[in-house]
């Protein structure tokens, strides 16, 4: 009598995932690289921002166009005062208000150790009415109409709050156990 083996041949996709699973892997993988490569460009952007005294602003008024029109981001980069030349467009603090960001008309240095500046908005008749007197200045160096609103956008709490629970819900999809088939 002779005994045969009835086990089935092996074929070649046996042990390897289907279609489907291969193509969850990747976008699983494509997912978390792209996420983990934005908050790489975010902390790289942070730290740039502290070495180099950079900051960003907002332009809610129309003060600076059409140079720089309402809704406008733009980058600073703090220098001292003295540095600061006419025509350079610079944002200088108030105490207890808001900055303000305009174009240095002219600049002369104090007895206290400091810088009176004028400045006039690009938009305004006349300079503001009073000098500002400082010892450092934000230099305008970049800005971009408009984005100022898409910051504002994803400032909402809402947008934040979805933003949060998306990146969640894709650590806990990417790393949630699997069973291999």
């Amino acid at each position: 009598m002779t005994v045969t083996d009835t086990a089935p041949e092996p074929t070649a996709s046996a042990g390897r995932p289907s279609a489907g699973a291969r193509a969850s892997r990747i976008i699983r993988t494509v997912l978390l690289d792209v996420t983990a490569a934005a908050g790489a460009v975010c902390i790289v952007l942070v730290v740039l921002a502290l070495v180099f005294h950079l900051s960003l602003i907002m332009f809610r008024t129309g003060s600076m166009s059409p140079t720089i029109p309402t809704g406008s981001l733009a980058m600073v980069h703090h220098i001292p005062a003295e540095q600061a030349h006419v025509g350079d467009v610079v944002t200088v603090e108030r105490p207890g208000e808001l900055p303000i960001t305009h174009r240095l008309v002219s600049s002369k240095p104090d007895a206290a150790g400091g810088y009176d500046l004028v400045l006039k908005g690009d938009a305004n008749a006349a300079a503001d009415p009073v000098p500002y007197h400082v010892t450092t200045v934000g230099r305008v160096v970049w800005h971009a109409p408009g984005l100022a609103r898409v910051i504002v956008w994803f400032s909402n709490p809402f947008v934040l709050g979805g933003l949060a629970m998306a990146v969640a819900a894709l650590v806990a999809w990417v790393l949630w156990p699997r069973q291999d088939p």
